[in-house]
């Protein structure tokens, strides 16, 4: 009959617990008086041991939750100084000037948008009547080499517009 050691493997367990809850606490108490920012992660890290257990141990995760919470407060909203607020008399002007530019920007728009709708309409127009197309800047021609005749490339090209181009009666 073989001899009972589960009181020796017991003892070693606890020796292990104790000897890794010892590591965890002087882990977190020098981070803590460093300033380090506690986490799970830095603190199973600082201390060789699983954030796994650090979940499991409810103490110590009250410690470093509580700890966390006095490193890093809420965040707060950001105010801007004093010096950098609109004051109260401000804010119609600043208001006045934005709508201004609003306004002056939907003008440009419109212009814009009047202004293309010309453009592409002459050039709707000159290619239904067959005329070339009239450009700002000079259509640069490829070199000679490369210009291969549209018919001996196997297209054909006809100078009358489409029927869908022609205006309806």
């Amino acid at each position: 009959m073989r001899a009972d050691n589960t009181q020796h493997l017991l003892t070693a367990s606890r020796r292990r617990a104790e000897h890794t809850r010892l590591r965890a606490v002087s882990a977190l108490r020098r981070m803590d008086t460093a300033g380090v920012p506690i986490t799970f992660e830095a603190l199973a890290r600082e201390a060789g041991i699983s954030r796994s257990w650090l979940y499991a141990q409810h103490d110590l995760r009250a410690e470093i939750q509580r700890l966390r919470a006095r490193h890093h407060p809420p965040p707060t909203a950001a105010v801007p100084p004093d010096r950098q607020r609109a004051s109260n008399a401000s804010l119609p002007h600043r208001l006045r000037a934005a709508t201004d530019r609003i306004t002056q920007l939907e003008d440009d728009n419109r212009r814009l948008r009047d202004a293309l709708a010309t453009a592409l309409g002459h050039r709707r127009h000159a290619a239904i009547l067959g005329h070339p197309d009239t450009r700002d800047t000079p259509n640069k021609q490829p070199p000679e080499s490369d210009r291969t005749p549209l018919r001996q490339a196997g297209h054909t090209t006809s100078t009358t517009p489409s029927a869908k181009h022609l205006p309806r009666p």
